[in-house]
């Protein structure tokens, strides 16, 4: 009888969002538990750091790793399941680009400690007291993980060999993927693993799509009343699936709210963020600095519209006019 492959499934930096899409495979999760050994699952089951570091290396068939790298135990883990695994895959927003925890690239790494231990209102900690990577007392000494200056992308830190998009990955994307992965039926390392087309292609709206847009200003979801038939770029929102790729079946869409593009760029996109600044300025109407200003009314987080899912796998990375002594990306 045949060994079962091992997959481990672990994350870094992230929200728990992508192990409850694997979770939410409902039944279909029964047989994947059925055909696999799962070695490590933090989230799900009781397994020790020490249990990975005593597997030969290559001995994990797959790693499904999501998250951001931001501290020094994330990075450590993340080189520890590189080295232990046949194939790592990048599993979400935050491991493939650097998801939401990105955003964070906007801000030194002692602005951020500052206000969380010293300056937030709900912070009662008058001697300004900081977590420390090592503390000893009565002969026994504590470590913590260090917070490093930069969120990375994984394979910032260690190679990758496959990616699954999404905030987090849709039902199909990561069933489709797991079925390619048991099946031995994956397509070239370093391939993302659903459809290489925009979102506008699964769109059930996307015959009501006026060939030209032109907007006088981009209109917020919560302040307008959005027919459910209609293309909402159509009425004023910056829905972002001309500039995403596809997989979800346009699931916020269905659920009248415009793409925020989690699926992250198609294979043809060098920068998805320049690719969806470009694509929204295409669509302003205005061409003087007062109808701009009008128009991008509407999007009072420029950074967060673009760049929501993806500021860390960038070409800026993040802020470039940080104080010549903030700390390294390392």
């Amino acid at each position: 009888m045949c060994a079962k492959p091992t997959v481990a499934f672990y994350w870094c930096a992230a929200c728990g969002g992508c192990d409850e899409a694997v979770v939410d495979l409902a039944e279909d999760i029964l047989g994947l538990v059925a055909a696999v050994d799962i070695v490590l699952w933090p989230v799900a089951m009781d397994f020790k750091k020490h249990d990975v570091e005593s597997m030969p290396d290559g001995s994990i068939d797959a790693t499904l790793l999501n998250g951001a790298v931001r501290t020094s135990e994330q990075e450590e883990m993340a080189r520890l399941l590189r080295r232990k695994s046949r194939v790592l895959i990048a599993y979400g927003a935050c491991a493939i680009s650097g998801g939401i925890p990105g955003l964070a690239n906007q801000t030194p790494r002692e602005e951020l400690l500052r206000y969380v231990y010293e300056q937030a209102p709900t912070m009662a900690n008058a001697g300004g007291v900081r977590p420390r990577t090592r503390w000893g007392d009565n002969g026994h000494t504590l470590t913590l993980p260090e917070f490093r200056g930069t969120v990375r992308a994984l394979d910032q830190v260690v190679e990758v060999d496959y990616y699954v998009p999404g905030c987090p990955p849709p039902l199909a994307v990561t069933r489709a993927a797991l079925n390619a992965l048991l099946e031995g039926k994956l397509p070239p390392k370093g391939s993302v693993l659903a459809p290489d087309v925009a979102l506008c292609e699964q769109c059930p709206r996307r015959d009501t799509k006026p060939a030209d847009l032109s907007l006088a200003v981009f209109l917020r979801p919560h302040l307008v009343a959005t027919d459910p038939e209609k293309c909402l770029l159509a009425q004023g929102l910056a829905c972002l699936g001309p500039a995403t790729r596809s997989g979800c079946e346009a699931a916020c869409i269905r659920g009248n709210m415009p793409c925020t593009g989690c699926g992250g760029p198609t294979s043809q996109v060098h920068d998805h963020g320049a690719k969806i600044l470009s694509f929204l300025a295409s669509t302003l109407a205005g061409r003087d600095d007062p109808a701009i200003t009008l128009g991008l009314a509407g999007l009072p987080d420029p950074v967060g519209t673009c760049y929501r899912y993806g500021l860390a796998a960038s070409a800026l990375r993040g802020r470039v006019d940080r104080p010549s002594n903030a700390p390294s990306s390392s």
